[in-house]
């Protein structure tokens, strides 16, 4: 009988205990710090803390505690101008809602749930590149990703319809067809050009003006005498819509123009422009011409030329052949043999080595039998090679739901009390796809298939940041975090902001090129932090930054010559330097047609604080309701109105002084000191109670005295990245072992990433998934 009732006996001694140690030690404190404003009848912000009837209901219910924790962690409650607890009541509380409340062991941390997810856009994309060599444009075979927690790598939002399997199914046909063109073996010679190895002087190949008169010179080595097809691929940009002006295209050769095109509005994505031309033997300069012919009609736009690459194909009469890029990275022992044995031998390597990889886990040998029966089966039909029966087995892979979706072996099914670590083929799969965004190599998988990945990860990781592939994590993450992918696009009236009369002469003013030229000054900061091995904080404090002369001219940084991207010193330029003062984050922080310190503010709290206060209550006044108090009012003005209202004034005293100290800065990121004719007061106070006067000092506040929460917030962001869930209150101690780690190591970029790649929610999994 006593056996029976041990262990609920344990349960009920627990709980009392819990009851117990909350009466004695936390109360109390609660009392103190918490009750006069939400406690004895009082209940600020519709939260109260007394207002339970069952106490061990009450202590086990998560979603009560959960904002107390979190706020007492950054110091938002209690309010700066209240009796704040000292350091040890602070740790004491913590530390009794994380074991009492949240049942946390930080030795045996939880590693959460894992979802099954498909391949978002980028990944499938990636993925096929570096299988097969295929640029794939899944922008348009897709429908877009859909988003949770900032990413679209989330396993939770990453379904699958009928619809979109279908298109699956078809894309699987289109990219094997793309890497081995029919008749691939026998191909004739083609040579890609980027658009970076054209030459001009001064303007880049990416933004050519309509109205500028210009030449582009590529050399071409030309290995044999012949005929030979130019194939220039470009895109029109610039305006969003339809205008008059035109120009016109012209491709040459040996000193002779072989083909023009006339331009104008267009916005396919990719336009071809092709030509036959004899060449012989040697170096050859082909030139690239554009020539004005009609500009933008009053109020329109300007257009740009984009030119994206010159294919080179030839000789065309047949007797030089070689085989595709796809065909290389397939066949690597050439074509296939004539006897069947050894083509079935033959078509097992194959297959062999791309399900390795596409599948990313061990080979099965029943999967490969079935591939290479597909491969016999289709080699026999009238009409068919072997190539075709590869081209057939690897559609069918393409297709395969383990290609198109990151699932993991489970070793202990069904068991929800056991931890496990991830077998060393889902590690490489989580690495790769964390860093690469993509599948992993030979490497990865040569040591998961010998079990020494985990015991070479740090190397494996610093590897793989050096990989070229590694600017893929730059983009996707930084581009979704920050949201850099957005200021291309973000819906800005230049000529509202400016105060000018229309599109054109606001791009005299705005180039529509410094957009992009902002994104890459945001990523090139976040490269230099991580490859450097600089402190993750020097994003927001850094007294440098990355800049071309036409964003450098912009920002009115002077001094800086040319295209191309380089560092520069801001030390003269205080108001400068940090995420917070690049043309980024201050467009797509910001209304259409003004400054935003409402979304200045929250983007600051959310993305870099971690603190975003609750969602606005419904039938929120507008800000123009309060322009309408004062005779052209300044912004701050206008917020203070606003804050009269009892409805908004708690989470606006948390966002609009970080706001509000940014309104330096206009809507497309000029610096200004005056606003509506009258001196724009920057100075704010923290909700935590910090004091600034300027950018400058509240930079240095977000850096230095807030650098806890920063690390945390970054901390909890690419851990999201990595994993492809949200954080969970049962991460919050590997969120702490993330972050005691960066303060470890100087606040160093890089050492986060390793402290993820061997954090348990990426290293372990649950037994009941």
């Amino acid at each position: 009988m006593q056996a029976r009732h041990f262990f609920p006996i344990m349960i009920l001694g627990a709980t009392a205990m819990a009851d117990e140690s909350y009466k004695s030690e936390i109360e109390p404190l609660l009392v103190e710090y918490c009750f006069d404003c939400h406690g004895d009848g009082s209940k600020n912000g519709d939260f109260r803390m007394d207002g339970f009837k069952d106490l061990s209901t009450h202590l086990g219910d998560r979603e009560h505690w959960m904002p107390v924790w979190r706020n007492l962690r950054s110091q938002i409650m209690p309010p700066s101008d209240e009796a704040q607890p000292s350091a040890e009541e602070k740790r004491k509380l913590l530390a009794w809602i994380e074991s009492e409340v949240f049942k946390l062991d930080p030795k045996k941390p939880d590693p959460g749930r894992v979802t099954i997810r498909r391949l978002n856009r980028n990944e499938y994309a990636n993925a096929v590149f570096d299988l097969l060599g295929v640029e794939y444009d899944t922008a348009e075979a897709f429908p877009p990703d859909d988003t949770g927690y900032g990413f679209d790598n989330i396993g939770d939002v990453l379904s699958i319809s009928p619809l979109l399997m279908e298109k699956y199914l078809a894309s699987a046909e289109e990219v094997v067809n793309l890497a081995l063109p029919d008749d691939a073996s026998a191909q004739v010679p083609r040579v890609e050009f980027p658009a970076s190895e054209f030459k001009h002087p001064s303007v880049p190949p990416t933004w050519i003006p309509f109205s500028d008169r210009a030449e582009f010179t590529l050399k071409v080595p030309v290995k044999w005498d012949g005929k030979y097809q130019l194939t220039l691929q470009y895109a029109i940009q610039g305006a969003i819509e339809a205008t008059t002006a035109e120009a016109f295209l012209g491709i040459s050769a040996n000193g002779k123009k072989h083909a023009e095109a006339a331009l104008g509005w267009d916005q396919r994505r990719s336009i071809d422009l092709a030509t036959a031309v004899k060449m012989e033997k040697g170096e050859r300069t082909i030139k690239v011409t554009l020539k004005p012919e009609k500009p933008p009609a009053a109020g329109e736009e300007a257009l740009y030329l984009r030119l994206q690459r010159l294919i080179v194909q030839g000789p065309l009469d047949g007797k030089q052949r070689e085989f595709s890029k796809g065909h290389r990275m397939i066949f690597v022992d050439g074509p296939g043999p004539e006897k069947p044995d050894e083509r079935r031998v033959y078509a097992r390597k194959i297959m062999r080595s791309f399900v390795s990889r596409a599948f990313r886990r061990p080979v099965v040998a029943s999967d490969i039998e079935r591939l290479v029966a597909i491969v016999e089966e289709t080699d026999k039909l009238p009409g068919k090679s072997f190539q075709d029966g590869i081209k057939q087995a690897i559609a069918a892979c393409l297709a395969s739901p383990r290609f198109l979706f990151r699932a993991e072996i489970q070793p202990e099914p069904n068991n929800p009390d056991k931890i496990v670590p991830l077998d060393e083929y889902a590690l490489a799969s989580r690495l790769s796809f964390f860093l690469w965004a993509s599948v992993p190599d030979d490497e990865l998988l040569s040591l998961a298939y010998n079990k020494k990945l985990r015991t070479n990860l740090r190397q494996q990781v610093e590897r793989m940041l050096a990989d070229p592939r590694s600017r893929r994590l730059t983009e996707n993450f930084v581009g979704q975090w920050l949201q850099a992918r957005d200021v291309a696009t973000a819906p800005i009236s230049a000529p509202t902001i400016l105060g000018v009369a229309d599109n054109r002469e606001a791009a005299d003013l705005f180039d529509p090129r410094l957009r992009e030229d902002m994104r890459a000054e945001t990523y090139a900061l976040f490269e230099y932090i991580l490859r450097e091995g600089r402190p993750a904080e020097e994003l927001i404090s850094a007294r440098y930054s990355f800049l071309n002369e036409r964003l450098a001219a912009f920002y009115g940084v002077k001094g800086v010559k040319g295209e191309n991207f380089r560092p520069v010193d801001l030390t003269e330029h205080p108001e400068r330097g940090g995420l917070l003062t690049q043309g980024t984050f201050l467009i797509v922080s910001s209304n259409p047609t003004r400054t935003s310190p409402v979304k200045r503010g929250l983007y600051v709290l959310e993305n870099l604080l971690g603190t975003p206060p609750p969602p606005a209550p419904p039938d929120v006044p507008a800000l123009a309701a309060a322009a309408k108090q004062g005779t052209n009012p300044t912004m701050r003005e206008m917020m203070e109105i606003h804050r009269k209202d009892p409805d908004c004034r708690g989470c606006h005293a948390r966002m609009d002084p970080i706001g509000l100290g940014l309104e330096n800065f206009d809507a497309l990121g000029r610096f200004r000191k005056t606003e509506a004719g009258k001196p724009i007061d920057t100075a704010g106070e923290l909700v935590t109670g910090e004091k600034f006067a300027d950018v400058a000092a509240l930079k240095a506040i977000l850096a230095e005295k807030r650098r806890p929460d920063f690390y945390r917030t970054l901390s909890e962001k690419l851990l999201t990245y990595a994993i492809g869930r949200g954080v969970e209150y049962y991460d919050s101690t590997t969120i702490e072992q993330l972050t005691a780690h960066m303060a470890k190591n100087d606040g160093k970029l890089i050492e986060l990433i390793h402290a993820i790649t061997n954090s348990a929610p990426f290293q372990l999994r649950r037994g009941d998934e």
